[in-house]
């Protein structure tokens, strides 16, 4: 679920490449609007004319929602017809404007412009070498360490997908970037496909996405997802080329973005979002079934999961909660009491629905348990004779260190506690998590990386 103590992700990137008459702001701009849910710390655009002098480069970013930091005169002075846009949640770095993305580099070929979702385990040695070679940063992000190794091979090299394909060989970790140079937008993908891009195209421009979802809000039509480790150029003339790293590896998507992270009506390598969750909730089912007299789900995230169980199941599914949206972001109150209260400001029970019956209560994890104890406790109070938990994922054991938020050990309730410990500690009936073995089934036999559950990461990580 996707409140204060809930996993969150690191960001969402949107680029626009159009004809000459194109201005690339709103549609980034709505684009970015349908990838809040992937960031909401600080937001940003970045525009060029590529008919223009090759430094002319407009940028604005800012703390604060895609509604909040754009308003139409805002966008109105972002005058291109190429450009692309950031929104973020902090993994690396501080929550802090210099932290906000898109990044812009001056330097010897002209200006580089980056938007970064993702992590690299190996940023702080990288980030130490170009230190030592006399490398000034103005951020604490990985992300600038990613951009300086691209504009010190450009020097070097023709052509920035050159320079693109030589950093790469540094890099390890997770990245899905957006990167625009005066004349080029261009679309880089790690080659463990770990965290998603995809490709679109509308009225002769084309659009790079974190989600297919932010291509249906523009009217755009979904073409592909780039392929992992594939670096893929949109050029002046309006032609793609395709290059790869020279690195390969087994393809190891983030599992996590089929069960929480992404929008229910987006669609990432093959695998449609509603329909990996209905099927983790079937299988759920299958294998932690109970008698009980309506099945009903977290929202939002928990609620294609708990359809799937009642489809499973035979038994009736109910909205339980009220989500009332005009609650603003309560994840930075400073105590538990406070945040505590946040969950009943922005959920409440309806209590017709749950008063005298059985339930079963289906969410898309358990990261420390404070969210889902208030909730059980706001059900019992409302008149429910029993709660029966079931999570649409297997239990946190470990941290994420790929640009998901999933906290240290100590952090993580599953890591010290059994199940029927934690069962007992969120005031729960009975808790089932769904098995490790059932991930695969749910996307379709699709090559992922589960290592927050069983941990066995695809490269070698900090000690």
């Amino acid at each position: 679920m996707r409140y204060e103590s809930g996993i969150k992700e690191a960001c969402g990137v949107f680029g626009f490449y159009g004809p000459a008459d194109a201005q690339a702001a709103l549609p980034i701009y709505y684009g970015l609007s349908s990838l809040q849910h992937r960031g909401q710390e600080s937001c940003g655009i970045a525009v060029t004319n590529t008919h223009g002098p090759r430094e002319n480069l407009l940028v604005r970013k800012k703390l604060g929602l895609v509604d909040e930091v754009f308003k139409e005169s805002s966008l109105s002075a972002l005058q291109g017809n190429m450009g692309l846009g950031h929104v973020r949640y902090s993994t690396t770095g501080a929550p802090t404007v210099e932290n906000a993305q898109p990044l812009v580099l001056k330097y010897l070929k002209g200006t580089l412009a980056l938007a970064h979702n993702g992590n690299l385990v190996n940023a702080s040695a990288l980030r130490r070498s170009l230190e030592e070679e006399g490398a000034l940063f103005h951020t604490t992000t990985d992300s600038e360490v990613i951009a300086h190794l691209i504009a010190r091979e450009r020097v070097r090299v023709s052509c920035v997908e050159e320079a693109i394909q030589k950093t790469s060989q540094r890099l390890a970790g997770a990245y899905a970037l957006v990167i625009m140079s005066p004349r080029k937008l261009i679309g880089v993908r790690d080659p463990y496909g770990l965290k998603p891009l995809c490709l679109g195209q509308k009225d002769g421009a084309y659009i790079f996405s974190s989600e297919s979802c932010a291509l249906n809000a523009i009217g755009a039509r979904f073409l592909r997802d780039l392929k992992p480790g594939e670096i893929l150029t949109i050029s002046q003339d309006g032609s793609l080329t395709s290059r790869f790293q020279t690195h390969t590896y087994p393809p190891a998507h983030c599992i996590f973005e089929y069960i929480y992270f992404a929008r229910l009506d987006s669609q990432m390598d093959g695998i449609n979002i509603y329909d990996a969750r209905r099927k983790a909730g079937a299988a759920l089912c299958q294998s932690a079934p109970t008698k009980a007299d309506l099945i009903t789900g977290v929202p939002e995230s928990g609620l294609a999961a708990a359809m799937g169980f009642s489809q499973a199941s035979g038994i009736p599914f109910a909205l339980a909660f009220y989500k009332n949206g005009y609650v603003g972001r309560t994840f930075i109150k400073p105590t538990q009491k406070e945040r505590s209260m946040s969950v009943q400001l922005k959920l409440g029970v309806l209590k017709p629905v749950v008063q005298g019956k059985r339930i079963v209560l289906v969410d898309d994890s358990i990261v420390r348990g404070t969210t889902i104890a208030n909730l059980i406790t706001m059900l019992r109070k409302a008149g429910a004779l029993e709660i029966h938990v079931r999570i649409s994922s297997p239990p946190f054991l470990h941290p994420c260190y790929f640009g998901t938020d999933v906290p240290s050990n100590k952090e993580l309730i599953a890591h010290a506690h059994a199940p029927e410990e934690i069962c007992s500690l969120i005031g729960a009936d009975s808790l089932s998590y769904l098995r490790l073995e059932d991930l695969s089934s749910i996307v379709e036999g699709l090559p992922i990386c589960k290592a927050c559950f069983d941990g066995k990461y695809p490269m070698d990580i900090p000690t």
